[in-house]
């Protein structure tokens, strides 16, 4: 079985030491590197190719977000999970934007980041508890105008289908594999259904299905 190889990003020694030490019993994930700032960790994704980055937000010289957006655009199948002591709205909205895979605390117990770096790696999104409730009720607030219309009854059943895969993290070719349809089709359906929603990117549109109760988190 291959491991889920993860790189650590945190400019804290001892962190990244605890990190790695948490992680070297796990039988499926493996750590292939560490970086001490946000330059090193796009420079050892570039070297490595990881699937999953744990990145910090606050790390000096290029930031965890400049970071990620800059991994994002070069190696966009590398799943970020974002792992900070910082729980302030305004970075998890712009995290999220960034098409990161989740948002974890540092306070979570170890069990949570090992499931969570698992969720990340399959495609799902990973969201610490709280931070979650606050995303779904900024999202209810946003949808809560007298009159507006509701995207998701704007989508075809198939859409609606795709819809549900994607948000639970299926690819493509497994989409295509489910519905008995080819993965252009499904590469189709998925573009239809996005441009429906105003969704951009795979993170937004997770966040739309579980505000419309397609899955939960």
């Amino acid at each position: 079985m291959a491991k889920i190889r993860v790189l650590i990003a945190d400019d804290h020694a001892l962190m990244r030491e605890g990190v790695r030490a948490l992680l070297r019993d796990t039988v499926d994930i493996e750590v292939v590197g560490e970086a001490e700032d946000g330059d090193e960790a796009v420079r050892e994704v570039r070297r490595l190719s990881p699937d999953v980055v744990l990145m910090d937000v606050a790390m000096p010289g290029l930031g965890g977000l400049e970071a990620t957006l800059a991994i994002r655009k070069e190696h966009p199948q590398v799943r970020i999970l974002v792992l900070t002591q910082y729980d302030d709205r305004e970075y998890v909205s712009r995290f999220l934007k960034a098409g990161v895979s989740g948002y974890v605390l540092k306070k979570a117990a170890a069990a949570e980041l090992v499931s969570g770096i698992r969720a990340a790696h399959r495609g799902g999104l990973v969201l610490d508890p709280e931070i979650a409730r606050d995303v779904l009720a900024e999202g209810a607030n946003a949808g809560s105008d007298a009159g507006e219309i509701d995207p998701y009854e704007s989508l075809t059943d198939r859409e609606k289908q795709v819809l549900k895969l994607v948000a639970e993290g299926s690819s493509n070719k497994e989409i295509a594999s489910t519905l008995d349809i080819s993965v252009k089709t499904a590469m189709a359906h998925r573009e239809h259904l996005m441009d429906k929603l105003g969704v951009h990117n795979r993170t937004e549109l997770v966040k739309f299905a579980v505000r419309r109760g397609v899955i939960q988190l």
